[in-house]
């Protein structure tokens, strides 16, 4: 499994070619892509795309009881690249902006290139392609510390003037080398910076996976390899990966978004609403583990542990949307999974960041549960976490894909 999460994480710089990457696997394993106005036929193997960078992907066969969700994003903090990009005067820059809140000093130094979707020109219109300029086009220099003595005293990044990508030391067309990557004349872009690192192991037993976009792609794949390996049973398993969570969720392609929810109404018909009662989601974004040398920054009797297993997260504010049925149905999935579980709260004086499971509900009421894979350095350029969780995150989602939730009053049985 490794391996394959290695190359996952590599071969998604941006949220454009992590579906792309995902749509690859599913039409190897017979799936269909369907446009959101086709009709859901009542049984087979399907998915859906919007923006290119959300994807729900199902399978049924004729009749079934409830849905069975996950629900991941695709999108990580980074520099997105501005339209009017260059900026040359004695070097040749990129104009980029923030998207997400990303540590920005963990961008510097590192071998950095850009990929996403480019619009090219074509006979009667525009074309989408995806770019990935696979090579190490651009850093962001430090400033040395002789010619900036506070830098180690809580020195302020200015993201205008201090995290700009140098792409050469004199005046190059940067629109030249993306046209030729693209291979035709480009009219507009999406395009992202992302560290060229590469996923590696480290730890004393190789135990820890260091990599960029490990949050939350390191979810995503543990989806669909369970999504994948699921057996049948009577509910539908959906598979959603969202895009822009980093920045709230509130647009076409996000969690807020009405994608969700047309989506399982076009499965369900007129059942829809009687299969929610039916319906457990799993939102899964990853979490905060205990810092090896700032303890005093976790809630000391809810630490998270690298290696100690998947983390329910609570919030009373409803950041997180685990309550104490979504959370007893969860603990026995992972009972049945063999999983190891850990209760996660922020401290209460330092609140932490939404995600999927609520802004979705505001949609799609159904029990819903916030999990993660617990991780240090979030929204770092690269980032932590273990190896362990990964492979507990894919078998606890296994067995939601292939279990069914029977609801009878006040008692839910899993089979």
């Amino acid at each position: 499994m490794k391996k394959a999460l290695f190359d996952f994480l590599k071969n998604s710089p941006s949220a454009y070619q992590a579906v792309a990457n995902i749509r690859a696997r599913l039409d190897k394993e017979g799936y269909t892509m369907l446009s959101e106005g086709e009709i859901t036929p009542a049984s087979g193997k399907f998915y859906t795309v919007r923006g290119g960078t959300s994807i729900i992907a199902w399978r049924r066969d004729g009749k079934a009881n409830g849905f069975m969700i996950s629900a991941t994003h695709s999108d990580s903090p980074a520099f997105r690249l501005k339209m009017n990009n260059e900026t040359v005067g004695a070097y040749t820059r990129l104009d980029v902006e923030r998207y997400g809140g990303m540590i920005m000093y963990s961008w510097l130094d590192r071998p950095l290139s850009l990929a996403g979707r480019v619009l090219v020109r074509c006979e009667g219109g525009v074309e989408e392609r995806l770019v990935n300029i696979d090579r190490d086009l651009a850093v962001i220099p430090s400033v040395a510390i002789h010619l900036n003595r506070g830098v180690n005293d809580g020195y302020k990044f200015n993201p205008a003037t201090d995290m700009l990508p140098l792409l050469c030391s004199e005046s190059v067309s940067f629109r030249e080398i993306l046209e030729s990557e693209a291979g035709g004349e480009v009219i507009s872009h999406d395009l992202f910076l992302y560290n060229r690192d590469e996923p590696r192991s480290v730890g004393a037993k190789d135990e820890l996976v260091l990599s960029p976009r490990i949050d939350d792609l390191a979810s995503v794949f543990a989806s669909l390899e369970g999504f994948l390996a699921a057996s049948d049973t009577s509910s539908v398993p959906v598979l959603a990966v969202f895009d822009n969570e980093e920045v709230g969720s509130e647009t076409k392609q996000g969690a807020a978004s009405d994608m969700l929810i047309h989506t399982l109404f076009s499965i369900g018909g007129d059942n829809y609403r009687s299969m929610l009662d039916g319906s457990l989601m799993l939102s899964a974004d990853n979490a905060h583990a205990l810092h090896p040398n700032h303890p005093e920054l976790s809630d000391k009797p809810n630490a998270l542990l690298l290696g100690g297993g998947v983390a329910v997260k609570y919030n009373a504010n409803q950041r997180y949307s685990t309550d104490g049925l979504s959370a007893a149905l969860f603990e026995t999935l992972c009972e049945r999974a063999r999983v190891k579980t850990q209760n996660y709260y922020n401290r209460a004086d330092l609140p932490g960041g939404s995600t999927l499971g609520s802004i979705a509900n505001t949609t799609v009421g159904l029990p819903t549960v916030d999990i993660g894979v617990p991780q240090l350095a979030m929204h770092s350029a690269c980032e932590c976490a273990a190896l362990s969780d990964i492979v507990d995150m894919k078998n606890v989602m296994c067995t939601l894909f292939s279990s069914s939730i029977v609801k009878d009053g006040n008692k839910y049985s899993l089979t």
